[in-house]
């Protein structure tokens, strides 16, 4: 579990690929202080697990699902990367709930800027996903826990204000990169109880359109 907060950026060292398998070593130096064999890091939004580590840099390996659902596939080796630490128990809670799961990678259409802030404007791959996205609502773009401005049919709109573009990788992204996109998480789970709702509930031909205390109470809720 993380925050959306960015600790420090990385840089890829090493980038090993074997078809849709990879092996990542990526330089760092703050993540490091405490690290452990098993820890998790996010990279670039991505909850990977340490493998093997030293002073100066850390190894992850990517398997074909993470290949194929994240950008980790176009990194190089001298690529930035934004990373966090697993947060721990008594740490402070500084952006909101981040699984390092991303949803859909995603594109960014326009950068701006307005007056003390950069704004950019984002498309999702799988557009259907909009549906987690709402305005002043959290959103996940790299592993950097943001909130969301204005909200499109396929696009939606964040405000960067120049700390959090000066410590992250947002910093060199221009229209047309690709970022990582991981969705509010209680979004998410509602949408999947209200879609077994609907499916229990609901008369034959019909569609339910309510999440009911028995529903909560048949699925261990309450």
């Amino acid at each position: 579990m993380f925050t959306g907060i960015i600790e420090e950026m990385g840089t890829m060292r090493r980038v090993g690929k074997q078809g849709q398998a990879m092996i990542l070593t990526v330089e760092a130096s703050k993540i490091l202080e405490d690290v452990r064999l098993g820890d998790s890091i996010s990279v670039n939004g991505v909850c990977l697990t340490v493998v093997a580590f030293d002073g100066s840099s850390f190894t992850v390996d990517v398997m074909p699902e993470t290949f194929r659902k994240t950008t980790l596939q176009h990194l190089q080796p001298g690529t930035r990367v934004n990373l966090e630490r697993a947060m721990p128990a008594n740490g402070r809670f500084g952006g909101h709930i981040v699984q390092g799961h991303v949803d859909t990678p995603g594109r960014i259409v326009s950068r701006h800027t307005e007056q003390n802030a950069v704004v950019f404007r984002v498309e999702p791959d799988d557009s259907s996903r909009m549906k987690y996205v709402i305005p002043h609502g959290s959103i996940t773009l790299d592993g950097i826990s943001l909130t969301v401005v204005n909200v499109e049919e396929n696009a939606f709109t964040v405000s960067i204000i120049p700390h959090t573009l000066a410590q992250t990788v947002l910093n060199g992204k221009m229209p047309g990169d690709r970022v990582n996109i991981e969705f509010d998480l209680l979004g998410k789970y509602i949408d999947r109880l209200l879609s077994f709702g609907r499916r229990e509930e609901a008369p034959a031909g019909q569609s339910g359109e309510r999440l009911t205390m028995e529903f909560l109470s048949k699925h261990g809720f309450m």
